[in-house]
């Protein structure tokens, strides 16, 4: 049986000192996880496949990730997706022998050189101070070596084409080509915070990047049929699905906000009318994070982006807020947001043009500047309370499983 080694290089969380210990096994229960996600529910009942999915190993600062061969795609699209490594790699692992090491780098630099590298270095640590050979001189080794079995492969050690890594441990580990990780911390070290997820662009790249800092998501919409379509809240479904393969799973939860609506049309002046909005969507998000037990709220806002984030609009719509109000994207561009969005893969699906509830009643020229005393007396004015507390009632959810076999565009 063909067993295929990853070696994968933690990110942040080694500097973590006296809790990197906690970090690390969230980091392997992360990826144990992500793996058994990789089984479908008829898969996930054959205790046979259950029992061959990838074995994760820790040891001194890596980890490495077995699995068979026909198994090394979903490994990869997993490895892909978990956040927390700075990196990994598909490594040739051998004995720590001199003519074994050699050969597994002349091996890389095939590879490398089929990819059209023409310029390499070597780079060799060894933590087995007992191995015959110093860095330097497996170095100078394996580099003669490359060259006599491919003579035009040049030695660049300033701005090399390829890097080859070399690393003894407690085996022999020699890698070429390195991907790189998301970075960040473990899903799940950082507590759990309430996603205001629209159809839009931004919001799921807030959700994205919070996860990236090491905090579970959960995600809500806001719906009202018919003037919001199901077509739209199948939109948002799929943000909520593709976060999902970043997040571990997701908890997605809808609520029917046109009885909101309705009473800020009948009563509240026109140009106010997406500030009180967003008002009883952080009031009723509040409510029910605290449900959930999440320790905040996440929202997509872009500091003057648009009308309602301008810093007097935003006062408003937290008036009532008590729980912290986490902006990751607060002083990013459009421009980055976007680079973020098609890397993660939210993009194609964002842009579907199918509107959410705060863009299909934007008032033509709203309130720019809105004052927290107008805004806080116009909203007591709306009696919210009870049509919040029912709209909570009929809140549905689920949990969306993380597909990271599924590629993104």
């Amino acid at each position: 049986m063909e067993l295929i080694t990853y070696l994968v290089k933690p990110g942040e969380l080694t500097l973590k000192k006296g809790n990197r210990k906690y970090f690390e096994k969230t980091l392997k229960g992360n990826l144990a996880s992500l793996f058994k996600y990789s089984l479908s529910k008829e898969e996930s009942k054959d205790k046979k496949l259950k029992a061959e999915l990838p074995i994760i190993i820790m040891r001194q600062g890596r980890f490495y990730v077995e699995c068979k061969k026909e198994a090394a795609e979903k490994t990869e699209n997993a490895l892909d997706k978990i956040i927390g490594i700075a990196g990994w790699a598909k490594t040739i692992c051998c004995e720590k022998n001199e003519k074994d090491i050699l050969n597994a780098c002349v091996e890389e630099a095939k590879l490398l050189w089929e990819k059209g590298a023409r310029t390499f270095k070597i780079e060799a640590r060894r933590t087995d101070k007992s191995f015959n050979l110093d860095s330097y001189e497996i170095r100078c080794k394996a580099g003669a070596a490359v060259k006599e079995a491919i003579p035009s492969f040049e030695v660049n050690v300033v701005k090399p084409q390829a890097v080859i890594e070399v690393e003894i441990r407690e085996k022999a580990y020699i890698y070429g080509i390195t991907r790189k990780g998301r970075r960040g911390l473990p899903v799940g070290t950082a507590g759990k915070g309430m996603l205001l997820l629209s159809g839009g662009i931004d919001s799921p790249v807030a959700g994205y990047l919070m996860a990236c800092r090491g905090m579970k998501i959960e995600a809500l919409y806001f719906h009202a049929w018919p003037y919001t379509s199901d077509e739209a809240l199948k939109k948002t479904r799929g943000l909520a699905e593709q976060l999902a393969s970043y997040n571990l799973g997701i908890n997605f939860h809808v609520i029917n906000f046109m009885d909101v609506e309705i009473r800020i049309k009948e009563r509240a002046p026109l140009e106010w009318r997406t500030v009180l909005l967003r008002m009883a969507m952080m009031e009723c998000a509040e409510k029910l994070a605290h449900r959930q037990k999440c320790k905040c709220l996440i929202n997509g806002e872009s500091l003057s982006q648009v009308a309602s984030q301008t810093i007097e609009n935003i006062s408003c719509t937290q008036l009532n807020i008590k729980l912290p109000v986490l902006r990751p994207l607060i002083g990013m561009n459009k421009e980055e947001i976007i680079a973020i969005a098609e890397n993660i893969g939210t993009y194609k699906t964002s842009i579907l043009p199918y509107d959410d509830l705060c863009t299909l009643f934007s008032p033509p020229h709203p309130v720019i500047k809105g004052s927290t005393k107008e805004a806080q007396e116009l909203y007591c004015e709306l009696e919210m309370e009870e049509l919040l507390m029912e709209a909570l009632k009929i809140t549905e959810s689920e949990f969306i499983f993380p597909k990271p076999w599924h590629r993104q565009p």
